[in-house]
């Protein structure tokens, strides 16, 4: 999924209409717009500030890879919207959230064994470097 679709998924699950998320960036709702529509590049400064009016870090916004998980159920104004409260219990919604829970710290183990593997090599790299440098 690219960003653009993120970011328009998570406001649709917050249930916020365009014009609201450009009030909330403080931008034209145009702008906002070109956006999601990808007639934008975004910079570093806009895309803190979305992850920041989503309330998630800027690493869950944006990502490594399309194995994303949203928190649909924080991102809800109440815990049940997506659900038929009748069908379910207090306790199926926290073994819900706890699931969700294991499922973003099983990605964030696997996004940092993969920044430790791309710094091993840099060192790898430097250490190669620096060992040329001694030979001349």
């Amino acid at each position: 999924m690219e960003l653009r679709e993120r970011i328009r998924q998570i406001r649709e699950d917050k249930h916020w209409t365009q014009a609201e998320m450009a009030e909330k960036l403080n931008i034209h709702p145009n702008t906002y717009s070109n956006i999601e529509r990808s007639l934008t590049n975004l910079q570093l400064s806009r895309l803190k500030q979305i992850a920041k009016v989503f309330d998630m870090e800027l690493s869950e916004l944006v990502g490594a890879s399309d194995k994303n998980v949203f928190n649909v159920v924080g991102a809800c104004n109440t815990h049940a919207t997506h659900f038929n409260q009748s069908h379910i219990t207090s306790g199926s919604m926290e073994v819900v959230e706890l699931k969700h829970e294991l499922e973003k710290y099983r990605l964030l183990v696997e996004r940092l064994e993969q920044e430790n593997a791309y710094l091993k090599k840099i060192i790898s790299l430097m250490e190669e470097g620096k060992g040329e440098g001694d030979m001349r």
